[in-house]
């Protein structure tokens, strides 16, 4: 399936826009998450807490699935393809396991947005929870950072040129350098690391 032109304009400009808009709000939810943890004003740490419960359901989480699904679109409609490149394939896995991770955090959030609805939270109060969603924060920053990176140097090559390479070695193939290969199994495995610990470990039973 390929896109006409105006189409494939329409979905860029789309993907684009709820990337970053993505983007933008996980580090407007740090700065909240940051706020929340460190101020002695207590109307200002109810207020973020709350505005950190809406944010999240009304902005991050839409942000994240239109996000997904316009790049799904995008790519198969051109010819990058969705399981072509090693770079869409990155970031296709990168997006996904945010979402997920998302998802699964909105139950703390959602918490402690009705705790501090309730009542003033003190400095130490749900800590733990609090520190929580900081880390999960910078986390989520530096995916979708790492993700925006893949999406302008399109880094690795073509899927299956490193076979094609080995048959025919006087070819020239683009292919993911030694550091390259390094580098994709690395943010593969921080993949499978990071939903493995949040949704075994460190997920729902833990908050």
């Amino acid at each position: 399936m390929t896109l006409a032109p105006s189409v494939r304009k329409l979905m860029l400009t789309a993907h684009i826009t709820f990337s970053v808009g993505w983007l933008g709000a996980v580090a407007v939810f740090l700065a909240l998450a940051v706020t929340g943890l460190t101020s002695q004003n207590a109307p200002l740490v109810r207020a973020s807490y709350l505005a950190m419960g809406l944010s999240g359901w009304f902005v991050l989480v839409p942000s994240s699935f239109a996000a997904l699904l316009t790049g799904v679109v995008q790519a198969v409609g051109t010819p990058w393809g969705l399981f072509k490149h090693y770079w869409v394939v990155v970031k296709l896995l990168l997006t996904v396991a945010a979402t997920v991770l998302l998802l699964v955090h909105m139950q703390p959030i959602s918490y402690l947005a009705e705790v501090a609805a309730k009542a003033d939270l003190s400095s130490t109060e749900l800590r733990g929870m609090r520190l929580r969603l900081i880390a999960d924060a910078v986390a989520a920053f530096v995916v979708l950072l790492a993700a925006t990176t893949i999406s302008v140097y399109k880094p690795w090559g073509r899927i299956g040129n490193w076979l094609q390479q080995r048959k025919q070695p006087g070819a020239v193939a683009a292919v993911p350098t030694s550091w390259g290969q390094y580098v994709l199994l690395g943010l593969l495995g921080l993949v499978v690391v990071f939903i493995v610990v949040h949704l075994l470990g460190g997920g729902l039973g833990h908050h």
